[in-house]
């Protein structure tokens, strides 16, 4: 059993309990940045400009509905600006960079699949701290194994030196 000397101040609980629920966020917004990229909501935000959640769902022939509530998250995360006069959104020119522009050298949308590979994974890096053996990319989820994040973007992202792993 574990045995503390000094009880942690409220203020120490109350910070690692923030960064917790930050993580838990993150996660959770992580899977809506993959429905954006595969439905292309970000493409066509980038391509339509400030529009309102009924003229992106209409353009991309899905439902306002999960439209407007997946771009509230987007706005609370800060991927998306909201324009609350004219009750329309925005992908700003950075965010389009990352996520809409598949040939910008910051294009970063694949990441958040690579992300989600490591949660199928996780009995493999389980049994990996277990036996040491290690967990080969060929052992990975097939997300993982057949994206080309590595070999084709992290080059013109971060240069040669770090896509080879020096």
């Amino acid at each position: 059993m574990t045995q503390f000397t000094l009880p942690p101040a409220p203020s120490e609980v109350e910070a690692f309990i923030g960064e917790v629920v930050t993580d838990l966020s993150a996660a959770s917004s992580g899977v809506l940045v993959n429905v954006g990229c595969k439905l292309g909501l970000y493409q066509a935000l980038a391509d339509l400009g400030a529009c309102t959640t009924a003229a992106l769902a209409e353009a991309n022939g899905i439902r306002e509905r999960y439209v407007r509530e997946w771009l509230a998250n987007q706005a609370t995360g800060g991927y998306v600006a909201y324009d609350p006069e004219k009750q329309t959104y925005a992908l700003p020119p950075a965010q389009t960079m990352v996520l809409a522009l598949d040939q910008s050298p910051i294009f970063m949308a694949p990441a958040f699949e690579v992300a989600a590979s490591f949660w199928l994974d996780e009995d493999q890096i389980i049994e990996t701290f277990r036996s040491g053996e290690g967990l080969g990319w060929h052992a990975h989820d097939h997300v993982l194994r057949h994206r080309e994040l590595l070999p084709h973007r992290l080059p013109r992202a971060f240069g040669e030196r770090v896509a080879a792993g020096t």
